[in-house]
C-alpha cells in the first residue's frame, strides 16, 4: 500500500466519522425516545469541566499529535489500539453467546497480531474477516441489566450507569490493563485518548446550539445502535446512499 492509498484510507475513515456525527445531528431534532437524565445539573457541571480539560489540554495535544505524526504512523497507532478493542469484542461476543462473532474477532486478533506486527497493520480487514463491534455494556444489556440514567463522566464523557460498569470491566479485561505496570497501562490509555481526539478534530465545527444536549442525544443514539445490533430507525436509505457515494 503506497502513501496515497494510506492517505485516502485515513480520509475515508475521517469522512465516515463526520458522516456519523451528521447522521446523529439529523436525529437530534427528533429523538425516538425521551432521554432519562435526572442528573442533568450534575452532568452539565462535569461537561463544563470536560470542556475545559479538552480546550486547554487534550485538544492541543491532539493538534500537535496530528501535526508531527505522519499519516502512516497515525494509521498504525489507530490499528494497534483497534486490535485491543477486537480482543474485548471477542470476549464480549462469547459472553453474549454469539460464538461466530467471537470467533471472527478472535481470528482478527490472531492475524493482526502475527501478520500485522502486533496490530500495526490491519491485515484481517484486507482478508475480509468481519469485525463485530461490542463492549461489556452491550453484554450487560443482553443479560437484561437495565440501562439506568445518562451520566457524564470526568474525562471519559457521555455514558449511562450500565455503560459505565461496562467501561470498568473492559478497561481491566483489555490488554492495556494487563501490560506492564500502572505507568505503562496509563501511558497506553493516554496515547489512545489523544489518538481518538485527533480523529475527531474535523468534527469540532459540527457542534452547535446546546452542545450538552447534542452530545447526550448523539451518545444515546449510538448506544441504541450498538445494543440493537445496528437497528434504530426503519429507513437509513438516504444515509446509505450518501455514504456509498462518499458525499461527506
Amino acid at each position: 500500500m503506497n502513501l496515497d492509498e494510506i492517505e485516502a484510507k485515513v480520509g475515508l475513515m475521517r469522512n465516515g466519522l463526520i458522516a456519523l456525527v451528521l447522521l446523529l445531528a439529523s436525529l437530534h431534532g427528533g429523538s425516538v425516545y425521551a432521554t432519562d437524565d435526572p442528573l442533568e445539573g450534575f452532568n452539565r457541571a462535569i461537561y463544563g469541566f470536560n470542556n475545559g480539560a479538552d480546550k486547554y489540554v487534550v485538544r492541543p495535544l491532539a493538534v500537535g499529535y496530528e501535526a508531527v505524526m505522519p499519516t502512516p504512523a497515525r494509521m498504525g497507532v489507530n490499528n494497534f489500539f483497534r486490535n485491543f478493542i477486537d480482543v474485548n469484542a471477542a470476549l464480549n461476543a462469547f459472553l453474549q453467546g454469539r460464538f461466530e462473532y467471537g470467533a471472527n474477532n478472535l481470528g482478527r486478533v490472531v492475524v493482526n497480531t502475527t501478520l500485522g506486527f502486533f496490530g500495526v497493520f490491519d491485515v484481517a480487514s484486507h482478508m475480509e474477516i468481519p469485525q463485530y463491534q461490542t463492549d461489556f455494556g452491550h453484554t450487560l444489556a443482553t443479560w437484561g441489566v437495565a440501562q439506568g440514567p445518562f451520566i457524564m463522566l470526568p474525562f471519559l464523557g457521555p455514558s449511562t450507569v450500565r455503560a459505565t460498569a461496562g467501561t470498568v470491566f473492559d478497561a481491566y479485561a483489555s490488554p492495556t490493563g494487563q501490560i506492564g505496570g500502572r505507568d505503562a497501562q496509563w501511558g497506553l490509555r493516554a496515547v489512545s485518548l489523544v489518538d481518538i481526539r485527533a480523529g475527531l478534530l474535523g468534527a469540532d465545527e459540527l457542534l452547535s446550539g446546546d452542545q450538552y444536549i447534542f452530545l447526550r442525544d448523539a451518545y444515546m443514539q449510538r448506544r441504541e445502535l450498538l445494543t440493537n445490533d445496528g437497528e434504530i430507525l426503519d429507513d437509513f436509505s438516504e444515509f446509505d446512499e450518501a455514504w456509498e457515494g462518499d458525499d461527506f
